[in-house]
């Protein structure tokens, strides 16, 4: 019972502390968009500004994309596909990359599109006449998803609260002020869209608009926004394209969103009815209902997990955030990493719900028509990274936009398959957008990469690790059988060791040669490939179907490459040792094995460990933002947390608008530069990965703590096979862990520090293999090595490897020394 208490007590504190952390706030409005605050409910966004005198609220509605429905497969491809086939075999790459880029030109003919970009609505203006206003302050509290600004002019004190609501389906802004009649302001929208009209109809702002035409397709989203404000007292004034509010004590302004968009093949529905219904019901609530059970619903997802990293620097908790970022670089501030951790948090929250779209390359907050990418959902990392800290992180639920896109790209896909490779099943290559479009974008050098759909269904197998979803994983076999079926049908084999490779393909965007990226059997495909068959063939044993493609991938399994080390003592990135010491490239793409896959290890297969490892040192630390949030990962993959760490301090470097080097923005949202959202998630799911893992056949504690972390506080993380888990830990060591079975089972765990129950006893000792079946993963080929190569010996920690054996909805508390 004296664990039971002191664990409480601890969290208790954690969660004080916590509630006080978890805000960024700054002493003067935006200047630019990056610098405004995002809220959102998964599939309205806004991003405030929050200027005293003229207040702007760039809106965003998820659907919001230009063109219509309709797939981008080129007709009568096949050939040419078959002939670049022929010259990579024949070692003709600058030939075969040249018919590529003939083939699929980057910009296409005018019967195909490019690809659709994601756009914004526009923006609501609040106009007063509040100028030089005194302690101001604007902030974005993420513990309970609220925006606000406030100020004093002429000794009132005025309030702003912004927030989006889930369950109503409405953005809220409330205006109050200390004294009564003091609310004046003028109402308007403004947006680039061409195809727009702004009424005032029924107390209310309207404004009407349908989305952009792009390349030869016609935009067809029509989208109603509703700005309806309540007032307190005061007056309403109806002008021809704006509203004056007067003389109010407060003000509340729902703001109401529908668009005619029901899926990606049908845009049958009604704007104007969608958008009305969702404001006659908020209509009819208070503006606190409406708050409480806005924050009620976004606290069940976000209390899960806390962290606190100890080292509670409170001086720098008192300046603003912007001033925080730019002081990180000299003093250390542990309490804004646990920021920037949940901020991540926040984020998913705010752009991925049930029911919608999946986050794109920005989440859902974009204030162009045409957004650096389009703002599309590129799937050679950028996609599948917004979601790496869905599962850990305890946010499962907010995987299932992506799932739904999956599935609609497993229907979409079929095509591409059949009509550019002539074969069964579905792909993708290394783009979408809204109307799930599988051929593909960006022309035959970034597009040749037909492993977009391999990536993905990842996601799938991972959320059934998680959770052992058996229902789930019953829905999505047809999904993860397509993607296998696919590449049993295109692997082929070259010449020089009659191994299975997928050919043409890259690996995504880098070069072997001048020009030249398309090729075949890359690493990274053959990780791919490899990860798409097992999960494939683990699905159909649980699931006790499928016994005859079962053998046939088994067998095909066999025949992949080999993972291959270099003459520089490198992972290889092609199936020939083409790599170059002094290549940055931002994409490490053949690293996939080591993360998000698990196909190396220190434990089972320490050459490659080692080899990883001297790729990353290669490619060195500073890049793009999201590619710096993905060697987060990749170090604590190699347990070593203070290379994570000197990732995260060099992730969160203070980035002004126009500068071109990767970082932070002052509202914490990744510079690529431009904003990409995916450094975001990059960095929290490697914050998590440091503190746990269970990728490698057990849950790790504290697998790669930074020396500088010695104490701290963390619970909620998610571990495979349906584990959740609580650290409290002092010197760099665990000192009571909480770890709740949600589905039973052995669970193997992975320690530096010897553990006990709570009656004192010594946890029983692990042997042989895993019993829990979400931990066991197939063996991996022996890789190839350069006779160039030496490695010395893989010094690792002494480690006590436990099984404990678990219930069902039970908890279980351990303690240290």
């Amino acid at each position: 019972m004296k664990l039971k208490f002191v664990f409480i007590l601890l969290m208790s504190v954690q969660l004080v502390v916590a509630q006080h952390q978890n805000q960024l706030w700054y002493d003067e409005p935006a200047d630019n968009w990056n610098e405004a605050l995002p809220i959102g409910n998964g599939r309205i966004g806004g991003m405030i500004f929050g200027n005293a005198a003229k207040d702007q609220i760039q809106l965003n509605e998820e659907t919001i994309w230009a063109g219509e429905p309709g797939n981008n497969v080129p007709e009568g491809t096949y050939a040419n596909i078959e002939e670049i086939r022929k010259l990579l075999f024949a070692g003709k790459y600058k030939e075969a990359q040249d018919l590529s880029n003939a083939t699929f030109p980057r910009r296409p003919p005018e019967d195909n599109n490019y690809g659709m970009p994601y756009q914004t609505i526009g923006s609501l203006w609040l106009d007063f006449d509040h100028n030089d206003v005194q302690n101001y302050k604007r902030s974005l509290d993420i513990e309970n998803a609220t925006a606000s600004t406030s100020y004093t002019l002429n000794g009132v004190e005025y309030k702003r609260e912004y927030f989006v609501s889930y369950p109503d389906q409405v953005m809220l802004i409330h205006l109050s002020a200390s004294e009564q009649g003091k609310i004046s302001l003028n109402l308007k929208y403004t947006t680039p869209q061409v195809k727009n009209s702004v009424v005032v109809q029924d107390n209310a702002l309207v404004l009407k608009g349908i989305s952009g035409d792009y390349d030869n397709k016609t935009g067809k989203v029509k989208f109603q926004s509703i700005a309806f404000p309540q007032l307190t007292s005061g007056k309403l004034i109806e002008n021809e394209d704006h509203l004056r509010i007067e003389g109010a004590d407060e003000v509340t302004i729902l703001v109401s969103i529908g668009t005619n968009f029901k899926s990606y093949q049908d845009l049958s529905g009604d704007p104007e009815k969608i958008a009305q219904q969702f404001l006659d019901k908020a209509k009819s609530k208070s503006f606190s209902t409406l708050r409480k059970d806005h924050i009620n619903d976004y606290q069940a997802l976000f209390n899960r997990v806390s962290l606190d990293l100890g080292n509670q620097n409170t001086d720098s908790q008192k300046l603003p955030t912007d001033e925080r970022l730019q002081k990180f670089a000299t003093e250390e501030d542990l309490s804004l990493v646990a920021l920037y951790f949940q901020f991540g948090r926040y984020l998913l929250i705010s752009s991925s719900r049930a029911g919608g779209q999946p986050a794109n390359l920005q989440g859902i907050w974009n204030h162009d028509l045409t957004p650096p990418w389009d703002s599309k959902y590129t799937v050679n990392i950028n996609t599948e990274m917004n979601y790496w800290p869905a599962e850990v992180t305890n946010l499962s639920e907010l995987h299932q936009p992506l799932f739904k896109m999956i599935k609609e790209l497993s229907e979409t896909g079929q095509e591409s398959a059949t009509e550019m490779y002539k074969a069964r099943g579905w792909n993708m290559h290394h783009n979408t957008d809204l109307w799930r479009v599988t051929g593909i974008i960006d022309g035959g050098f970034y597009g040749m990469w037909p492993m977009g759909g391999a990536w993905l269904t990842q996601h799938v197998w991972q959320h059934y690790l998680f959770t052992g979803d058996k229902e789930f994983l019953a829905e999505y076999y047809p999904v993860l059988k397509g993607i296998a079926r696919f590449y049993a049908d295109v692997l082929q084999e070259e010449p020089e060791n009659q191994w299975l490779v997928v050919a043409p393909s890259m690996s995504p965007e880098n070069k072997y040669q001048d020009g030249v990226g398309v090729s075949y059997g890359t690493t990274m495909d053959n990780q791919l490939v490899f990860d798409v068959f097992s999960n494939a063939i683990k699905a159909s044993e649980i699931l006790e179907t499928d016994k005859e493609f079962r053998k046939e991938l088994e067998a095909k399994r066999k025949r992949l490459p080999p993972m291959q080390i270099g003459k520089i003592s490198q992972l290889q990135e092609w199936i020939k040792d083409w790599d170059r010491e002094g290549d940055h490239h931002r994409h490490i793409s053949h690293l996939y094995g080591l993360h998000p896959s698990a196909q190396i290890s220190p434990f089972k297969n320490p050459d490659l460990f080692q080899a990883a490892q001297n790729t990353l040192t290669y490619r060195g630390d500073k890049s793009t933002g999201w590619s710096m949030g993905w060697k987060v990962n990749f170090w604590a993959r190699l347990l070593n947390g203070n290379r994570s760490y000197d990732l995260i301090k060099t992730q969160l470097t203070l980035v002004k608008d126009g500068t071109e080097e990767g970082g932070t923005y002052p509202n914490l949202l990744d510079a690529h530069p431009p904003f990409q959202i995916d450094g975001n998630f990059g960095c929290t799911a490697g914050i998590a990965e440091m503190l746990l893992q269970s990728q490698d056949e057990a849950l790790h504690l504290l697998p790669a703590l930074p020396d500088s972390w010695k104490e701290g506080t963390m619970k909620g993380l998610k571990a495979r096979g349906g584990f959740e888990v609580a650290i409290n830990w002092k010197n760099s060591q665990p000192q009571v862990v909480k770890i709740e079975s949600k589905n039973g089972g052995v669970c193997r765990i992975r320690s530096e520090v010897k553990l006990f129950s709570e009656n004192g006893k010594e946890l029983k000792l692990a042997k042989g293999e895993s019993k829990n079946s979400y931990y066991r993963k197939p063996e991996i080929k022996k890789p190839l090595v350069s006779d160039k190569v030496e490695f010395s010996s893989l010094q690792l920690p002494t480690y006590y490897v436990y099984d404990l054996e678990t219930e069902k909805n039970k908890t279980y508390l351990l303690k240290s020394n």
